[in-house]
């Protein structure tokens, strides 16, 4: 499959090269920055200064929806079709904490893979596959989007020691 993306691609032989081509992109202020690693990288994270994922806001709304609904839900029905038992109150909260409790982690993990999806816009149309064979061979890459900013990313990536530079131009061809 090829595919087109308006972007530069910079390949690296050194990690700490890579690190470096990232920072000096953010300073530039090209800020949409990907990388690619053949093993999972402390560096390249710090390097990105990701924010933290809004998905444990997804899990949080969903929790707390989870909760209310587990106590209105047998609070609607005791009050609708009350049932004295024993001489029991009509609205007790012991038996309600049960469904509440079930509720909030049926709701928090749905609501967990709703916000995992709707942040990872999945599932995409098209594949977006922006990707060198020599990323399995020990290289790191680093994709930035270059909204115009071509030449001026290209330089960067090739002053921080880019062994390769691709720009959006060129077509990049994966075997799925």
């Amino acid at each position: 499959m090829a595919e087109r993306r308006e972007g530069v691609l910079g390949v690296f032989a050194e990690l700490d090269a890579a690190v470096e081509a990232i920072g000096s992109l953010r300073a530039a202020g090209l800020k949409k920055i990907t990388t690619f690693s053949p093993y999972p990288s402390h560096d390249l994270e710090h390097a990105l200064h990701e924010p933290e994922s809004p998905v444990r806001m997804f899990t949080l709304v969903g929790g707390l929806t989870g909760a209310a609904a587990g106590f209105a839900l047998p609070t609607w029905t005791s009050l609708d079709w009350p049932l004295v038992t024993g001489g029991k109150p009509i609205l007790s909260i012991p038996p309600m904490l049960i469904i509440a409790f079930e509720l909030t982690i049926l709701f928090g993990a749905l609501s967990t893979v709703a916000g995992l999806f709707i942040n990872a816009k999945l599932p995409r149309a098209r594949a977006r596959v922006v990707y060198d064979p020599r990323f399995s061979q020990g290289h790191f890459g680093v994709w930035v989007s270059s909204n115009g900013r071509t030449d001026e990313a290209k330089q960067i990536l090739e002053q921080a020691g880019a062994v390769a530079v691709r720009d959006r131009a060129e077509e990049v061809r994966v075997e799925l």
